[in-house]
């Protein structure tokens, strides 16, 4: 089978699933992807059938279960024959939990929930799903922790702010999930990452933070040391301003004109005067 049929026959094997079909009709499917899909770990990380056919093996129906354990155990084989049992994603792709010790395939700094191969589909609701694959992403940049564990933090970050702000439907839920992204992700404060998936802030603790306290430490400073300078600018006293009425505005003919003088030609020219007419506001120099 070609990727796009079998990216087709997964998704008929999860509606199956989801809309309760008979045994039968799943035994089927299942006896289809046995003989068609030869697997690589290429094929399975952009299909995801490794993982959906993977939770067969818990269906009520026997036959389901066991057809379904013979078709992951297969695809196992023919990944270890490829050397592929070296890498964590060996298990990703298959969607077993065993990944813990094993290797990631990308750079921490180039990890997503993509490429980590991770199934998302926690709750079966397209929205919560969505926002677990942003905490995901958000969680596990530059991080080494097992997929396991960041997907397990990120549905937690997830049902924390759902239960807070839900429905998913409420744009304050939406809202507060785009900005938990934003900060986790952020470059310049890799220790929220750290300080969520390490435990040293719950989820439900996470998704309460102001945008204020979600900033690190640094960044509140550098915020505050703007903050006082440009309180000491406005502070500073402006040079004082002359009153002359000597000088005639040209808008409005008034001779109540302020100024200062400032110079901006060579020493040996005249001062150049900055005026503003106190009746009409006219600005100008001369």
């Amino acid at each position: 089978m070609e990727a796009k049929e079998i990216e087709a026959k997964a998704k008929a094997l999860t509606k199956a699933a989801t809309q309760n079909e008979p045994a039968s009709t799943i035994l089927t499917m299942l006896k289809e992807i046995q003989q068609g899909v030869k697997a690589t770990e290429d094929l399975l990380r952009q299909t995801r059938i490794g993982i959906i056919v993977n939770k067969f093996k818990q269906h009520k129906s026997p036959e389901v279960a066991r057809l379904a354990g013979e078709i992951v155990s297969k695809w196992r084989v023919e990944l270890a024959s490829t050397g592929t049992e070296r890498h964590w994603s060996f298990h990703a792709c298959l969607g077993d939990p065993s990944d813990k010790t094993s290797k990631l395939s990308v750079p921490p700094d180039k990890r997503t929930w993509k490429a980590d191969g991770v199934d998302t589909a926690v709750t079966k609701n397209r929205v919560r799903d969505s926002c677990i694959g942003l905490m995901y992403d958000g969680l596990c940049l530059g991080s080494t922790e097992s997929p396991k564990a960041v997907l397990t933090k990120a549905s937690a970050v997830e049902n924390a702010a759902y239960t807070l702000l839900g429905p998913e439907t409420k744009e304050e839920y939406r809202t507060k999930m785009r900005s938990l992204y934003q900060n986790l992700k952020n470059k310049s404060n890799p220790t929220l990452r750290t300080r969520v998936l390490g435990g040293e802030v719950s989820p439900e603790d996470f998704v309460r933070l102001s945008s204020d306290e979600l900033r690190s430490a640094e960044q509140r400073e550098a915020d505050a040391r703007i903050k006082k300078l440009n309180m000491d600018k406005a502070m500073v006293g402006q040079p004082e301003r002359s009153i002359s009425t000597s000088l005639q505005c040209g808008k409005c003919g008034q001779r109540k004109v302020t100024y200062t003088e400032a110079q901006t030609r060579s020493a040996d020219e005249p001062m150049t005067l900055f005026c503003t007419c106190v009746n009409c506001g006219k600005s100008w120099r001369q």
